[in-house]
């Protein structure tokens, strides 16, 4: 009787911290619901841009215990990226990753990353943004409707053209350039003496292609990929413009979740953020070499001649560093200062 007694003690002990360590479990269970993301992007659907995105997806996947996922939308079909800020900001799409020039209308400090020939080289743009810096930054979106969630890196620009070779600065005079929607780089490639023309990257391919603008500026992966080589036959090796995605939520989808599944959302951002850096400058390693094998007629310009268009650009660079902030432009030099002493 005693025995039996002790046992049903045992199983009753049991069952209760059976319970207790369910109830424990379910808030945390409770926290991750059934989630469904699109990603929008401009760029083609093998980019790096995208395997990152699609790495996201499943590293979202794998945390959430399959609740959370999200799905790519690649080649602009939601939008450009001005349009797909905008929809974010109004919570019709979830999460895209444009290029940070084109967030200077909605926080205009994003302008300072894009001042012309600023970085040398790669190491030095992770430093200034994975420091406090770039996180200040970030830090001014949530306001604007936008959650930024990392830096993935877009390439240094370079120029190409369907007319000449670019051996010397004064190549550039009279070229029709398109840029970006933004007025740095409208007002950089006016002070090279090209005629710049703004217009989304959707259109680009087939403005090229009808020969309505000369060339455009983009990272060789972009040109790789975009297949520019097809419609342009030079490039130059300018390295005028170093250019970061930013990967970015809707505030209002941001809102929605619980702080488990923020944690889970950027969690998977941080391992997509290091995916992309290292996938795109593997490609952007082996596009020169494509490209030229494809037959563009690649120049390099001489030392003299980059000294050049950095005289060209002094204006331009002294005029934005103002209107970006003053206060912008000095933290994010202290951080690259700090980056080339290490």
């Amino acid at each position: 009787m005693g025995l039996h007694a002790g046992n049903s003690s045992i199983i009753k002990t049991f069952a209760l911290a059976t319970a207790l360590a369910a109830l424990m479990a379910a808030p945390a269970q409770a926290q991750v619901r059934e989630r469904n993301f699109k990603i929008g992007t401009g760029i083609t659907d093998d980019h790096p841009q995208a395997q990152a995105s699609r790495h996201f997806a499943e590293v979202l996947s794998a945390k959430s215990g399959g609740k959370m996922r999200a799905k790519l939308f690649a080649n602009g079909t939601l939008g450009n990226d001005v349009t797909m800020i905008s929809a974010l900001r109004g919570g019709t799409l979830e999460m895209t990753v444009p290029d940070s020039s084109t967030l200077v209308p909605v926080v205009k400090d994003f302008g300072v990353l894009n001042l012309p020939l600023t970085f040398n080289n790669e190491q030095e743009a992770d430093a200034v943004l994975d420091s406090a810096f770039g996180k200040k930054l970030l830090a001014k979106l949530p306001e604007k409707g936008l959650i930024g969630l990392g830096y993935w890196e877009n390439g240094f620009r370079q120029i190409t053209n369907s007319r000449r070779p670019i051996h010397k600065a004064e190549d550039l005079a009279g070229l029709k350039i398109r840029v970006i929607q933004n007025q740095l780089f409208i007002d950089s490639f006016n002070a090279l003496g090209a005629n710049a023309t703004p217009m989304p990257f959707t259109e680009l391919y087939s403005a090229m292609e009808q020969k309505a603008v000369d060339g455009q500026e983009n990272p060789n992966a972009t040109i790789l990929t975009s297949k520019f080589y097809e419609v342009q036959k030079n490039l130059v090796l300018s390295r005028h413009i170093y250019s970061t995605w930013v990967f970015l939520m809707s505030r209002k989808t941001w809102d929605t979740l619980s702080p488990e599944e923020q944690k889970i959302v950027q969690e998977a951002a941080n391992e997509a953020t290091a995916f992309e850096r290292k996938a795109i400058r593997a490609l952007s390693d082996k596009a020169l070499g494509e490209l030229k094998k494809l037959g563009m007629q690649v120049t390099e310009l001489p030392a003299a001649e980059q000294a050049k268009l950095r005289d060209k650009l002094q204006p331009v660079v002294a005029k934005y560093s103002k209107e970006f902030g003053e206060d912008s432009t000095r933290e994010m030099m202290a951080e690259l200062e700090k980056a080339r002493r290490k």
